[in-house]
């Protein structure tokens, strides 16, 4: 047990040197988050107050914090209130996906849709994209206005065509992808060029940080989707299973369905077309998922984004901050919380 404590140790090193790294920023874009969601409305405060409590990485967050660092943004307040603004929209996203999915938990807490029902989350959902237009504009600048604006027109497309897409366990690989570039690493990509755009870096910076941004994107969702079906790390508390139950079609679904037999796509086909699936019946897709190696064939995939990601800082002066940015692509694949 001591060699797992000490590869968790290892693994998840570089997401606490970033979030050191920016310590005293990262208090105050908590603040930021807190007094921006402030309402008259009992109901709002409430919900808001709740959803605030049951935390999160803030890696979106530290994105545009770390990315400002890197490219020497050092004056003024305008990374706080972005990094706010980037973790808003991702919040707005889950608010939403719980009631699309009809999630019940998110971070072993009762999410807001199961508490105060489906019509509270999904405005309340608006009313953090609504924080956070605000927030663009207070900040004044065109580009990082047009970036987000559009970034958040992509998040909505993304979740459209994963809708689109519902129960195809036939679905390319080319699909999956788009949905999750869209769902996914767009936000990641956009907090990443943030900091660019703050410190008035030319082209070639700003679109080395989006390619970074997206690139460790699609690495993070990749690895989430995976560990979803990754039994070998229950030890470290993660539950499982939940995209399996939801009827989500993700990478290891894919490729599983790529490898099996006739019978065995049957099955697939029948298993998520049900309204519901079984503990037992997620035993077996797990039997089926080690049989077929595919938890190895996902992370194979991700190490091509990694490798893209990591290569796009080359542009970059060797610095601390940078060491950080690329060890974080690291993190987003092997990272087990």
């Amino acid at each position: 047990m001591g060699s797992v404590v000490q590869l968790k140790n290892r693994i998840n090193n570089s997401y606490s040197e970033l979030k050191n790294s920016v310590e005293d920023k990262l208090v105050l874009v908590e603040e930021k988050i807190r007094t921006k969601l402030s309402s008259r409305v009992q109901l709002v405060d409430e919900m808001t107050k709740y959803h605030l409590r049951t935390g999160g990485k803030r890696l979106r967050a530290l994105l545009t914090l770390g990315s400002s660092k890197l490219c020497g943004y050092t004056k003024g307040s305008r990374d706080v209130n972005l990094a706010a603004c980037v973790e808003l929209i991702h919040a707005a996203t889950l608010l939403h996906d719980d009631v699309i999915d009809n999630g019940e938990t998110r971070r072993g807490k009762k999410t807001l849709n199961k508490i105060w029902g489906n019509k509270s989350s999904i405005l309340v959902g608006d009313y953090l994209l609504s924080r956070c237009f605000e927030m663009m504009v207070e900040d004044g600048n065109l580009e990082v206005l047009k970036l987000l604006s559009s970034t958040s027109a992509e998040i909505s497309q993304g979740e459209v065509l994963q809708l689109q897409h519902e129960g195809e366990v036939d679905m390319l690989e080319e699909t999956y992808l788009k949905i999750i570039s869209a769902k996914t690493a767009s936000l990641f990509a956009a907090a990443s060029k943030v900091g660019s755009i703050l410190a008035n870096k030319e082209n070639k910076i700003k679109d080395a940080l989006e390619f970074y941004g997206k690139n460790l994107g699609l690495t993070f969702q990749i690895a989430d989707d995976t560990l979803d079906y990754n039994s070998e790390l229950k030890l470290f508390g993660k539950e499982i299973g939940n995209d399996f139950y939801e009827g989500k079609i993700t990478l290891p679904i894919i490729l599983l369905y790529q490898k099996s037999s006739d019978n065995d796509k049957k099955e697939l086909r029948y298993l998520f077309k049900k309204k519901e699936r079984s503990e037992n019946e997620f035993k077996n897709i797990i039997l089926m998922i080690k049989k077929n190696n595919i938890i190895f064939d996902c992370y194979r995939k991700a190490e091509h984004f990694i490798n893209l990601a990591s290569n796009s800082l080359s542009i970059f002066d060797e610095s601390k901050e940078k060491e950080i940015l690329q060890g974080l692509t690291s993190f987003s694949l092997k990272r087990t919380f």
